[in-house]
């Protein structure tokens, strides 16, 4: 199982995000916010970690880059809840089209 950690590092000039992949390799992405972005969002340090999880999950799965289960892996989330997120934000959790539904239904036939 890979292992995302995130990162907030705060300094008086700004924020400093960095996400770790733990696996064989390591790699980092750093993004640096405004030290004054915790305060306009009125959000805990670890509350902003997992919204940006939460997004990013979300994010990567509408593109079809993660399956829905590493996307609920990345987001920290149970399946049944990252699945949950999902629906409140009116995106589907199949990537079927009509086209796959009905080839599928006349291989049943």
């Amino acid at each position: 199982m890979e292992k995302i950690e995130i990162k907030l590092n705060f300094s008086k000039k700004n924020i400093k995000f960095e996400v770790k992949q733990r696996t064989m390799n390591i790699q980092t992405i750093s993004i640096d916010f405004p030290n004054d972005i915790l305060l306009a969002l009125n959000e805990s340090e670890s509350e902003l970690k997992k919204r940006i999880k939460v997004t990013l999950a979300i994010q990567l799965y509408k593109l079809q880059k993660l399956t829905i289960g590493k996307a609920s892996q990345l987001s920290g989330m149970s399946r049944l809840e990252f699945e949950k997120e999902l629906s409140n934000n009116k995106i589907s959790i199949s990537n079927l089209n009509e086209e796959d539904i009905l080839g599928d239904i006349e291989k049943l036939k």
